[in-house]
């Protein structure tokens, strides 16, 4: 079992479950991401799709991804000699959808299709 100060084999040369390294399904993944092909049309080059979905989904779940992203983020703000966290957030309130609906079922009239208005006729 290895524990927490063990040395460990570069992540190229770890096998997962023996089907390929991490560095393999992390790059599937990246292009399953990049390109938007579904899981299935996954090239031959890499992993079998079914374990790279399973690697995808297991890391969604545990907040792997999560963790990958705001390490990443912090990583790029220090870079850009910025806060590693934001102190604050902008709003566009254009872009924010509501809920609301404009006007009141009153005033705004139903629409009719063709089928129901007298335009079309049949001879």
């Amino acid at each position: 079992m290895d524990h927490p100060g063990a040395a460990r084999p570069a992540a190229q040369e770890r096998r997962t479950s023996g089907t390929g390294t991490r560095r393999e399904i992390l790059d599937a993944i990246g292009y399953v991401v990049r390109t938007g092909c579904a899981w299935r049309y996954l090239p031959h080059d890499f992993p079998p799709w079914q374990t790279v979905y399973h690697y995808f989904r297991l890391w969604r779940l545990d907040g792997t991804w999560e963790r990958i992203h705001d390490t990443l983020r912090e990583q790029a703000r220090q870079a850009a000699e910025r806060m590693a966290r934001p102190s604050a957030g902008i709003v566009d309130s254009q872009s924010v959808k509501t809920t609301e609906k404009g006007g009141t079922a009153a005033t705004t009239a139903a629409r009719r299709s063709t089928d129901a208005s007298g335009t079309s006729s049949s001879t």
